[in-house]
């Protein structure tokens, strides 16, 4: 009866065991299976393959919603994601972020044509992509996608102070906070400043001063003419005349004085 009880005791201990033991390889299963079907997940869910899309960078980025609304209305952003992915050209973009933009004066960008909204955009894209450590050798000015900077219209200037990147466009100095984005094609690099072009916001070029006005000429006064001196036919005839009338006269005279005298005797 003891022996009896003693085995059943037994089994009932080895059928625990049996359980837990079946309970530890379910849980160990269960989170092997989970532990692969993560890995399984993450190693066939790479970053998305695809052509180049700025729009897409700096909305991944964050804090760009002025800039992308911009590439979008003036479509320079669609002339980038073209250039990047049809040709071997790189580029170099300057960011400005949204607090750049809103340290601006009010109603900024309000008051640009829609060609100065493109050229403002253009002037924070280099023709050519740059490293960060390849600043220091750039020759100034460096040109920018809005114009030649040879003629002084959009002049954009880099220094360098170790690694401290300092850009100066004539308007506003800024400073490259750091690398956005960075592949053999294209580097974006946040700016603390909207890179403002001389060409759009600096001073009015001094009005050319007028030509000066022909000066009138002047017709020569008349010279004032004097008394006009009779000629001299006019005067011996004149002298004549008045020697006639002497003449006349005195025979009048010496007759009525002749009359007289002989009456008298």
């Amino acid at each position: 009866m003891h022996r009896r009880s003693s085995e059943q005791s037994i089994r009932q201990h080895n059928t625990a065991t049996m359980q837990r033991f079946g309970c530890a390889v379910t849980a160990f299963l269960f989170l092997a299976g989970l532990a692969g079907e993560t890995f399984a997940q993450s190693a066939t869910s790479p970053a998305p393959a695809g052509p180049t899309n700025i729009t897409a960078i700096m909305e991944k980025a964050g804090q760009y919603g002025t800039l992308i609304r911009l590439l979008k209305s003036t479509q320079v952003g669609d002339q980038i994601n073209n250039q990047l992915n049809n040709s071997n050209t790189g580029l170099t973009i300057f960011a400005p972020t949204d607090n750049a933009f809103s340290s601006l004066p009010s109603g900024t960008l309000n008051s640009l044509t829609d060609q100065q909204k493109v050229a403002l955009i253009q002037f924070h894209i280099l023709p050519t992509v740059i490293s960060a450590s390849q600043f220091q050798t750039v020759s100034n000015p460096v040109r920018t996608q809005a114009g030649d900077a040879s003629n002084g219209r959009y002049p954009l200037n880099v220094t360098t102070m170790g690694t401290q990147v300092n850009l100066s466009t004539g308007v506003v100095d800024a400073t490259i906070a750091n690398t956005i984005y960075s592949d053999s094609k294209l580097a974006v690099y946040q700016v603390d400043q909207v890179l403002l072009p001389l060409e759009i916001f600096g001073p009015p070029a001094p009005a050319a001063a007028p030509a000066p006005a022909e000066a009138k000429k002047q017709k020569p006064s008349p010279v004032a003419e004097g008394p006009s001196t009779p000629s001299t036919d006019a005067t011996d005839a004149s002298a004549g005349v008045n020697l006639s009338r002497s003449a006349s006269g005195g025979g009048v005279m010496f007759a009525a004085a002749a009359i007289w005298l002989w009456w008298s005797f």
